[in-house]
């Protein structure tokens, strides 16, 4: 259903009756499982590498320094991405960046499986990149604005289990044709997920907030009684948000340079995204079979552990989708950060006693899939939440892509110099400087984070224009 359609959609299905408050919260579930499928692509993008890289360096006699840049290279694109996301969500709506993030995805698989050298492989990489900016940027936006403040933080956080299925995928595929060395299938099969996202955007409606902020209350309106229980609930949420529209002054940069307030919420933002990067999930995520290799796995051993991280990445992901709304996003994100460090700092001191033995192996195993737990349940999911949920409306826009931008280019940053800094300072220092930046973003956690579990974008938003300290945004 899109946009266009909606009137005739609500006509159809008349006012609310006794299942018709059902029947709207089962389609609210579905536009954002449709959306979430952006999370999906994001996911096999980012795993499928992990397995291909070795290959495509014996093929295309790749030093490890071009192997940086053929994985580093979709970051930066990426980070691109999510600055031209912003200019196309805010001028054409959040559906048709998604779409034309998907239209990318299909390119940029097809190059990269057809590449004749490392160039055209980057230039595929590049469009993957580009796609992946776009879609991490527009999903998360979507989805929290078209979901009830009931369940927000479990249907944006739907879409990282969406990456982190595709992760899974991607590294079950590369273990599968790893024995053949097939490095242009596993690049190439995203293709058919990517056409199906695409046609999946054709059927999502226009975000009501969007909307709004092109002035078509009528049309949100009608998109946002087909979203929720009731015709009075819908009622009620487009007059809050006309209420926020007419506090509010100016759009995106303007309005950054004449609120403070949303400043800081731009700035925080920001400071999530970089925490998140320097946990260390990505590299491990792009480097696990190198990492695997060099702590004396076999290169099929190696693959087929990378592929069990995929699995407990997906499974803890679903944990989050459980607790987040029961328990909180400040909870899950300290615990999340407590784990990381304790895997890393176990990490570090098994590759200092170094060795092949079962034990040693054994255990690095178990700290790096501890590591990945620990991520999925809170850092990878609750980053993307609160980053949709502390902006303001009329520049949320800017300062998602701020955020998002952020993300990407301290992604591009660490994977750019993983191995060589790996080689510089060692595995053990490498996995400990992580530990480090995982107990920083305890302290972050506390001091600056709000709690924002069941309360609506536009309390939240009354909150941050008027001074309150930025823990205290939510309940």
């Amino acid at each position: 259903m899109t946009a266009d359609q909606t009137k005739t959609s609500q006509e159809a299905t008349g006012p609310a009756g006794p299942h018709g408050g059902s029947q709207a919260a089962a389609r609210a579930v579905v536009v954002g499982i449709l959306a979430a499928m952006a999370g999906l692509m994001f996911g096999l993008d980012t795993g499928v590498i992990a397995g291909a890289l070795g290959f495509i360096g014996d093929e295309f006699h790749a030093a490890a320094r071009t192997q940086e840049w053929i994985v580093s290279s979709m970051m930066a694109a990426a980070a691109l991405g999510s600055l031209v996301a912003g200019r196309i969500s805010f001028r054409l709506g959040r559906r048709r960046a998604l779409l034309a993030a998907s239209l990318l995805f299909v390119a940029g698989a097809g190059l990269c499986a057809l590449a004749p050298s490392v160039a055209v492989l980057i230039v595929g990489r590049i469009l993957l990149g580009l796609a992946v900016g776009i879609a991490a940027f527009a999903a998360p936006l979507y989805i929290s604005e078209v979901s009830q403040e009931s369940v927000r933080g479990a249907m944006v956080s739907f879409y990282q289990l969406m990456v982190t299925l595709g992760i899974f995928l991607a590294y079950v595929t590369d273990s599968l044709l790893s024995y053949g060395g097939h490095w242009r299938w596993m690049l190439g099969l995203m293709a058919g997920p990517a056409a199906l996202f695409c046609a999946a955007c054709l059927f999502l409606p226009d975000s009501p907030r969007w909307l709004m902020m092109r002035g078509e209350r009528g049309r949100a309106s009608q998109v946002m009684r087909l979203l929720r229980v009731s015709p009075a609930d819908a009622d009620a949420e487009i007059r809050d948000i006309a209420q926020e529209l007419k506090r509010e002054g100016g759009s995106g940069l303007a309005f950054f340079r004449s609120s403070p307030n949303f400043r800081r919420s731009v700035l925080l933002g920001v400071a999530l995204q970089v925490m998140q990067q320097v946990t260390g999930i990505n590299v491990l995520m792009y480097y696990a079979p190198k990492i695997f290799q060099a702590a004396h796995f076999g290169v099929s051993a190696a693959t087929w552990a990378t592929a069990l991280i995929g699995l407990v990445n997906m499974a803890a992901t679903g944990f989050a989708i459980a607790f987040i709304d029961r328990w909180g996003r400040r909870p899950l994100l300290i615990l999340s950060c407590a784990i990381m460090t304790g895997a890393m700092v176990m990490a570090g001191g098994l590759a200092a006693v170094g060795g092949d033995s079962t034990p040693i192996l054994g255990g690095m195993v178990a700290a790096l899939l501890l590591f990945v737990a620990g991520f999925a349940i809170g850092a990878g999911p609750m980053v993307w939440t609160l980053c949709s949920e502390i902006q303001p409306l009329r520049g949320r826009d800017f300062g998602i892509a701020c955020s998002t931008f952020t993300n990407w280019a301290a992604n591009w940053l660490v994977s750019n110099v993983f191995l060589t800094v790996m080689a510089a300072l060692g595995q053990s220092w490498t996995f400990w400087l992580f530990a480090i930046m995982n107990g920083l973003f305890i302290v972050i956690t506390l001091a600056y984070v709000p709690e924002t579990r069941g309360v609506s974008l536009e309390e939240i938003e009354a909150r941050l224009m008027a001074g309150r300290k930025l823990r205290e945004l939510g309940r």
